[in-house]
This record gives structure tokens, C-alpha cells and sequence, in this order.
């Protein structure tokens, strides 16, 4: 029976993949399950989920410095993997330094039980987590988050992978699930209804000349409607919503399909918005629908959020719809 030392990958703060489903979501729903499992087991076991870095390097550090200062005989970091979105099945693989026949088993498990192909063990030397915590490691890569066989394989089968992750790493014969799989909990994000990723530029306040004096907003008709976005005096010379919005908010525009995310329940939702070259993200509310698809833009963002994410004008971005903490 080993004693095991387990965490989530990214952080709150520091999110990685998302498609069907969410990386840092999903990564900490399968922790606690398995952690839950372990326990139960009178398997040695402590979990860990970074809910404070704002950075890639302090996450990385943050999550193998915890494993360093745990006593225990093997470290395991569960992450989600991605490639490009995809109708095909994709798979479970397990990365390793050291521990080759161990990764093995525990994708090989993992791929049973999900019926998903099963991508093997695979060594990997550039992993600061494997490189850096200093007991036998693992990082399984459960299935693809940009796959929607694998999105629905996984929510089916979610209590069988735990279970199966849960025997290997623990060297024991769990039961397996005698009923079936719990919902989806309440209290998760909602799966993404809209994704986006390319270039990006600035909009919206009294130095927004782009648009018009008058020009309003898509779906917010009155300041009522969202007072927390606007200013409490209209710019001179101006007398509409959009150079109304105050610069000083996180705000965005994208263009949404509003037979998928309808105009009221952009009021009622947060964006993730995030730069990829740093890794931070920072959510923002929905203000408009833009840019226009003319510019090669994805979306346009509050020049408070701009300046926060430390993006500049046609620099990459990644939106994802609905995030809720």
C-alpha cells in the first residue's frame, strides 16, 4: 500500500485546457473523488489544488513544492489533455521520468474503463513536475478535453476512471461503483458555450473614437441593466451607452451566437479571458457583440483589461462562456 501525495493541474487562477470540458475543473473533480476513494480505503492519501498563483512559474512551484513537503511514496498530478477540437476519439496516456510500468498500468486502466483508445506511457524530461518533485511521480493525462467522444465517455464512465485510478496508484482492489455515476454537481461551472481564441483589440469609454457619440450597446438597452459597466456621468458630447462604459471595468465584446447564449443570460454569466503567452486569466463581463469579423479579430476587451492581462493590440486571446468560480 503506497502513500499517496495527489493535486490537480493549472490553478483557479491559472487555467489550462478547455473545450468540452474544463481542465481545471474536471482535474480537481477527479482529485477529490479519488482522494475520497484512497481515504475510505485506509489508503494513505492527501490532496492538494492551487487556488492562489497568478502565474505559470508560481503555480508550477506552488504545486511542487507542496508535494516535496508531503510524506509519501509516490506523487501523482492529474491533468486533462488537448489537441485541436475533434468528433474522433482521442484517448488516455500517463506521463512519466521514471516510472514507466506504472504509467503504463494506470493509462491502460483508465482507457478500459472509459472505452476510449488507451495512448500509453510516455516519457517526458521537460515536466517541471516530474523533473522537480523528489519521490516516484506520475502526471495522467485522463482523456481530451477538445474531444466530444472523450467529453462523454469521461461524464459516463467519471466514477469508474476515479475507481480506476484509485487501484492503481494505491496498489489496492477498490469495489467498483455499485450505482450509478453521480450528477454532474450543482455547484460546477456550466460546460463552455462559447470558445474563442485569436487576436484581439480594445473598446468601449470616453477615448473609444471608433464609435459613434450615440452608438449603443447589442444587448444592454439602459444603464439599469448593468450599472456595474458604465460610468456615473455621460462624456461630454456623447450621448450614448457605448463611450458610456467605464474603461476602468473588465469588460468584453464577442461575437456570440445568441441562439446559443442568449442576450438576457449575457447579463447573468462571466467570461474567462485569458492570455496564453502568460497564463493569467481574469474574468469580465459580457458588454457587446463584436468586433466585426472584417478586422480578423475574435474579440474586443476594456482597456483596463487589456492593460491587466499585459496585452497589446492584436495579441492573442482565449474567451471561454460562461466561467463561474
Amino acid at each position: 500500500m503506497r502513500r499517496i501525495a495527489i493535486s490537480s493541474g493549472h490553478g483557479l487562477k491559472i487555467r489550462g485546457a478547455s473545450g468540452y470540458l474544463d481542465e481545471v475543473n474536471e482535474a480537481r473533480r477527479v482529485v477529490d473523488r479519488v482522494y475520497e476513494l484512497l481515504h475510505d480505503a485506509s489508503v494513505p492519501c492527501v490532496k492538494f489544488h492551487d487556488n492562489v498563483s497568478t502565474t505559470q512559474s508560481a503555480n508550477l512551484d506552488r504545486i511542487v513544492n507542496w508535494h516535496n513537503a508531503q510524506t509519501r511514496d509516490l506523487d501523482v498530478s492529474v491533468h486533462f489533455n488537448a489537441y485541436k477540437p475533434t468528433s474522433s476519439p482521442m484517448g488516455t496516456e500517463c506521463l512519466y521520468v521514471t516510472q514507466q510500468s506504472l504509467s503504463a498500468e494506470v493509462s491502460a486502466s483508465i482507457a478500459s474503463v472509459v472505452d476510449l483508445p488507451d495512448r500509453g506511457a510516455k516519457k517526458r524530461t521537460d515536466l517541471a513536475f516530474l523533473n522537480g518533485t523528489a519521490m516516484p511521480a506520475i502526471l495522467v493525462e485522463t482523456v481530451f478535453v477538445d474531444s466530444s467522444v472523450d467529453a462523454s465517455h469521461y461524464q459516463q464512465h467519471f466514477e469508474d476512471v476515479c475507481y480506476a485510478l484509485a487501484d492503481v496508484i494505491g496498489d489496492v482492489t477498490l469495489d467498483g461503483p455499485s450505482e450509478p455515476p453521480p450528477e454532474r454537481p450543482e455547484d460546477l461551472p456550466p460546460l463552455p458555450l462559447f470558445r474563442a481564441s485569436g487576436p484581439c483589440s480594445w473598446f468601449g469609454g470616453p477615448e473609444d473614437t471608433g464609435v459613434g457619440a450615440s452608438e449603443g450597446l447589442a444587448f444592454i438597452y439602459e444603464i439599469g441593466d448593468a450599472p456595474h459597466l458604465f460610468l456615473p456621468y455621460q462624456p461630454n458630447g456623447t450621448t450614448g451607452l457605448a463611450r458610456r462604459l467605464n474603461p476602468h471595468t473588465h469588460f468584453i465584446a464577442c461575437r456570440w451566437n445568441y441562439d446559443v447564449t442568449p442576450k438576457p443570460s449575457l447579463l447573468e454569466h462571466v467570461a474567462l479571458v485569458r492570455n496564453p503567452a502568460t497564463g493569467v486569466a481574469l474574468t469580465a463581463f459580457p458588454a457587446d457583440w463584436g468586433p466585426n469579423a472584417d478586422t480578423g479579430r475574435v474579440a474586443d476587451l476594456s482597456k483596463c483589461l487589456m492593460d491587466d492581462l499585459k496585452l497589446t493590440t492584436d495579441a492573442t486571446v482565449e474567451v471561454i462562456y460562461p466561467y463561474e468560480v
